[in-house]
C-alpha cells in the first residue's frame, strides 16, 4: 500500500477536481442532450450476478421496489428504528465491483439534528463521523460545501444560519420539531420555510428522484446539466413511502477491501437507479469521493465506521428517542 500511495493521491487529486464540477448543477445546461453512455449494474443473489439496470433501457420512473435488487438485502435491526444491510454491486469499468451500505433510519423513534466543526479559522472543515458524540446512533457527512463552509440553505437547533442557495438540481434534507423528515424541492422550499417549526434543514445536489421515484431529468440523458459519465464513492439519502430516511454508501470492493475508500463507485443516474430500485420516492445525492462516510452505534461495543480520507464542516446525526 505504501508503494501505491503517490499513484492514489493522484487519483484522489484527479477525482475532487471531477467532483467540483457537480457545482455545473446550479445552473442549466444549454448543451445538446445525448444518450447516457453504456453501463450495466448486477447484483449478486444466490451466488450468482443478476444484471437489474441498463443505461439504454433506464427507467424514467420508478414504481417501487424491484424485487431483483431489494430481494438482494438482508436486513438486521441494529435497535428500534435504525435497521442495515449491504448489498455486492458489479458495475462498467472501473466500478465492476462495488459494495453498499444500507441504513434505514424512521424519525418515529431517531431525533435528527446537525453538527457542525471547522479548523483553520473556519476555512476547512473538521468534522468526521468520529467526531460524533457517545449518544449518536447514526452519523454521516451531510450536504455539499465549499471549503469550510456549507453550501445553501442550513438551520440547526431551530435557527437558520444560513439562507437557501439557488439552484435548480438542488434539494433539502427538512427535520421538522414534529419529528417528521422529508426532502425538498426548490418550488416547495419558501412555503416550507414560511411555515417553520424545523429543527434541522440543509440543501444538497444533485437531486436524484423527484416525485413519486421520477428520475430527475438531468440523469436521464447526457448534456443537460450533469456529469452523468463520472464515478466516484457516493453517499445518498432517500424517503421510503412510509416516512422512512434510507441511506446508501458505496464503497469500491475489491482486494478485500482493503482500498475501499478509493473514490471510485456508481455514475449520478446509476445512483438515481439504486434508490428508485430500493423504493425510494425521492432521493439525493451528498458530498461522495474522499468525503462520503457513515457510522451505525449498535450498543455500547465499538460503533461501525466506514471512514473518509476528507473531514468536512457539517454532519448528519440521529440519536434515540
Amino acid at each position: 500500500m505504501s508503494l501505491a500511495r503517490p499513484a492514489v493521491l493522484t487519483r484522489v487529486r484527479r477525482a475532487v477536481r471531477r467532483t467540483l464540477l457537480v457545482a455545473a448543477c446550479l445552473a442549466p445546461c444549454a448543451a445538446t442532450a445525448q444518450p447516457l453512455p453504456g453501463s450495466t449494474l448486477s447484483v449478486l443473489r444466490g451466488g450468482r450476478w443478476h444484471t437489474w439496470w441498463r443505461s439504454d433501457r433506464a427507467p424514467l420512473a420508478w414504481a417501487g421496489p424491484l424485487p431483483s435488487l431489494a430481494g438482494a438485502a438482508r436486513w438486521t435491526a441494529v435497535r428500534p428504528g435504525l435497521e442495515r444491510a449491504e448489498l455486492r454491486l458489479a458495475g462498467t469499468g472501473e466500478a465492476w465491483r462495488l459494495r453498499v451500505v444500507l441504513v434505514r433510519a424512521d424519525p418515529r423513534r431517531l431525533r435528527f439534528g446537525l453538527a457542525a466543526a471547522t479548523r483553520m479559522e473556519g476555512l476547512l472543515g473538521n468534522w468526521s463521523v468520529d467526531s460524533a458524540s457517545a449518544g449518536a446512533v447514526l452519523a454521516l457527512n451531510a450536504g455539499q460545501f465549499s471549503g469550510g463552509r456549507p453550501w445553501g440553505w442550513l438551520v440547526r437547533d431551530g435557527v437558520e444560519l444560513q439562507p437557501p442557495g439557488s439552484g435548480p438540481l438542488s434539494m433539502a434534507l427538512v427535520a421538522g420539531a414534529d419529528g417528521g423528515v422529508r426532502l425538498v424541492t426548490p418550488g416547495e422550499l419558501p412555503a416550507v420555510r414560511a411555515r417553520g417549526g424545523i429543527e434541522a434543514a440543509f440543501q444538497s445536489y444533485p437531486a436524484l428522484l423527484l416525485d413519486d421515484g421520477r428520475v430527475a431529468p438531468a440523469l436521464t440523458r447526457a448534456g443537460a446539466g450533469v456529469d452523468v459519465e463520472h464515478r466516484d464513492a457516493r453517499l445518498a439519502l432517500g424517503i421510503l413511502p412510509d416516512g422512512r430516511l434510507l441511506v446508501a454508501l458505496t464503497r469500491f470492493d475489491a482486494l478485500g477491501g482493503a482500498m475501499d475508500e478509493l473514490p471510485v463507485g456508481p455514475t449520478a443516474p446509476e445512483m438515481a437507479a439504486l434508490m428508485g430500485a430500493l423504493g425510494c420516492r425521492r432521493a439525493m445525492l451528498l458530498d461522495g469521493g474522499i468525503s462520503a462516510q457513515m457510522l451505525v452505534r449498535a450498543g455500547a461495543g465499538p460503533p461501525l465506521a466506514w471512514r473518509a480520507w476528507r473531514r468536512v464542516p457539517l454532519g448528519l446525526v440521529a440519536f434515540a428517542r
